[in-house]
């Protein structure tokens, strides 16, 4: 059936099964990374003087620059040719090397979810990438490099209908529509470059850098701006590439399955979060934000604690009011309802001496279906997580936590942002605490097992925060 199987015809669908190649321009997006990263290598081993001699300079960098890309092209093109990816009846498999053959294997059933990402280079030549997350493992995502747009889009669906049961014979219109979706909120570019100017990361690296001008000033030696400017602007860069360029026209979409995210200037990146992979969510304000009323709201997700995209991956919300930060809080970490007890306990006023000011701002609280901590003066976190989602539980104690009789708390979810816990309490609360979040964790986890996993609530709708529908 047209539309069924990538290509809409069953000869391709037959291909697919048996494997076959991705887009021959593929060896030479992939040679084009890896030629910068082998240009980036000689020509660094030049300039640390590892020279010919009697080779004047240019010709030496034209055969740096050339070999490198020779040698990057050559090798995109050699992993391209022995790479195949298969999609059959059972499983997605991607056999790959030269000398040493690998063949990663997903079956439908591990598949939490299927985005389409386009890189600049790839997306240069109208190609892009597909993005398999799977349940748990290691290495828990596989990557088909790279495919026309449309054929992208496609191997996303049929893997998404495999996925969910179907087999690919059904009528197209029975099964949900995975690409669309209800517009939760878009950040505006304006707010983002605002939002990365007013940041602590990058007001250090500004405040570093005058710090190095005045003392190189100061001191008459101007060798050392050289050795501490360079350092102080790429990290200012660093903090603008991965809030601006990569969180560039960001939209929040509510799928049946997830939250979807999609994002980026140069390179387009389309991100899904499925609601029952959800660990817990952070809520992030630095001091100036706190001004205008902004937070930042970071995801653990399982299965992406260790994937290549790293902080960007737990991204749920780069900039946010606080109304919309708290529904959407409320909608994927369910909070108590106004009847029930929630505990709180606070940092100690012994514990000054550990943090003088910041003790003040330090908490734990249990309501019956979530934890959430607080921590930070400048730069506040409060995380959320659901009791069902809490691994393990334990009381620190470190010697001169001893002598004060305090203790920290510490609730363990997967690797990620979220971490629920709070130093320097009175041990005596903090024993008291711990077995509290045992209990309601085990009840929590029982009454989850006795249930089922519902549904993510319809909190949220088009509109919050200033979203409109997208045109």
């Amino acid at each position: 059936m047209p539309g069924s199987e990538p290509g809409g015809a069953p000869a391709a669908a037959a291909e697919l099964r048996v494997g076959r190649r991705t887009h021959p321009l593929t060896g030479v997006v992939q040679g084009g990374l890896w030629a910068g990263a082998a240009v980036v290598g000689l020509g660094a081993s030049f300039l640390q003087g590892d020279r010919w001699e009697g080779v004047p300079w240019w010709v030496a960098v034209l055969a740096v620059v050339g070999g490198g890309l020779v040698v990057g092209e050559l090798a995109g093109l050699v992993s391209w040719w022995f790479t195949r990816f298969v999609v059959d009846d059972e499983e997605l498999r991607i056999d790959s090397g030269v000398l040493t053959r690998r063949s990663r294997r997903a079956a439908f059933e591990r598949i939490q979810s299927v985005d389409v990402a386009e890189p600049l280079l790839a997306r240069v030549v109208g190609l892009a990438e597909v993005r398999v997350d799977l349940a748990g493992g290691d290495e828990s995502r596989l990557v088909v490099r790279f495919l026309p747009l449309a054929e992208a889009r496609d191997v996303r669906r049929l893997l998404l209908r495999r996925a969910h049961g179907a087999q690919g014979d059904g009528p197209d219109d029975a099964l949900p529509d995975h690409d669309g979706g209800e517009l939760i909120t878009r950040v505006p570019p304006e707010r983002t470059l605002l939002g990365a100017l007013l940041s602590l990361d990058l007001l250090a690296a500004v405040a570093a850098l005058v710090a190095i001008l005045l003392a190189a000033l100061g001191f008459g030696a101007p060798l050392v701006v050289l050795g501490g400017v360079l350092p102080a602007l790429s990290w200012a860069a660093q903090v603008v590439a991965r809030r601006v360029v990569a969180e560039w026209g960001f939209v929040l979409w509510r799928t049946p399955h997830g939250l979807r995210i999609e994002r980026g200037l140069l390179s387009l990146t389309a991100q899904t979060i499925p609601y029952a992979r959800v660990q817990g969510v952070a809520v992030v304000e630095p001091v100036l934000w706190r001004r205008l009323g902004w937070c930042r709201l970071e995801v653990d997700v399982a299965g992406r604690a260790g994937s290549d995209d790293g902080d960007l991956d737990t991204t749920l919300l780069p900039i946010a009011d606080r109304a919309l930060a708290a529904a959407l809080v409320a909608e994927l970490v369910q909070d108590a309802g106004p009847d029930d007890e929630v505990v709180t306990v606070r940092a100690s006023r012994r514990s000054w001496p550990f943090a003088p000011v910041g003790w003040r701002f330090r908490s734990l609280s249990l309501g019956r279906r979530r934890a959430s901590s607080t921590t930070g003066w400048l730069h506040r976190r409060t995380s959320h997580a659901p009791h069902a989602k809490v691994q393990s539980f334990a009381l620190r104690q470190g010697p001169l936590q001893r002598l004060r009789d305090l203790a920290t708390v510490e609730l363990h979810t997967p690797d990620g942002p979220v971490d629920v816990d709070v130093h320097h309490v009175d041990a005596a609360q903090a024993r008291g605490v711990v077995l509290r979040a045992v209990d309601v964790a085990r009840d929590e986890r029982a009454q989850t097992a006795t249930v089922g996993s519902a549904s993510a609530g319809r909190v949220l709708g088009a509109g919050v925060d200033g979203a409109d529908e997208v045109p």
